[in-house]
C-alpha cells in the first residue's frame, strides 16, 4: 500500500509524533496552517470514517482528547477546532482517514467551522429526517 500515513505508522518514514496508543497515532502536520496542527490517525487504514471499524473508533478519538490535551498546556491557546474532511471532493488530501486539531487564537484570522460552507437546505428539517429515518 502507498499510503504515507500507513508508512509513518509502520516508521517507515520519520514523523513528528505528538502521543499515540495501541490504535492511534497523533503527529504535527507537515503542512501546518497554524502552530501545533496536530493529525491524528487510526493505525489501521481506513479511508473515511464510514470504513474504519466500530472498535477503533473510541481509542481514536481518545487520542484526539489526550493530543488536545497536551497542545492545550503546551501552547494554552483560546480554544480549538477540530474535524475531518470526509472524501476528496471536500479536501481530504490523503486517502486515509485523519482528525485534524487546530489550536486556535482569537487573533488568528480564522473563522468558525459555521464558515466552511454556506449552503442552506431547501427542503424542511422535517423532510431531511424523514429521509434520514428512512434508511435508518
Amino acid at each position: 500500500m502507498d499510503c504515507i500515513f500507513c508508512k509513518i505508522v509502520a516508521k517507515e518514514i520519520p514523523a513528528k509524533i505528538v502521543t499515540e496508543n495501541s490504535r492511534a497515532l497523533a503527529l504535527l502536520d507537515i503542512h501546518p496552517l497554524v502552530p501545533g496542527h496536530t493529525v491524528v490517525v487510526p493505525k489501521q487504514h481506513a479511508d473515511t470514517i464510514l470504513e474504519l471499524g466500530d472498535e477503533e473508533i473510541s481509542p481514536l478519538f481518545a487520542l484526539v482528547k489526550q493530543a488536545t490535551n497536551l497542545l492545550n498546556k503546551a501552547l494554552q491557546p483560546d480554544g480549538f477546532t477540530i474535524g475531518l474532511n470526509h472524501g476528496e471532493a471536500v479536501g481530504q488530501g490523503v486517502p486515509h482517514l485523519h482528525v485534524h486539531i487546530l489550536p486556535r487564537w482569537t487573533t488568528d484570522g480564522g473563522g468558525n467551522i459555521h464558515s466552511i460552507v454556506k449552503n442552506p437546505p431547501s427542503e424542511t428539517l422535517d423532510k431531511i429526517l424523514e429521509r434520514i429515518q428512512k434508511v435508518a
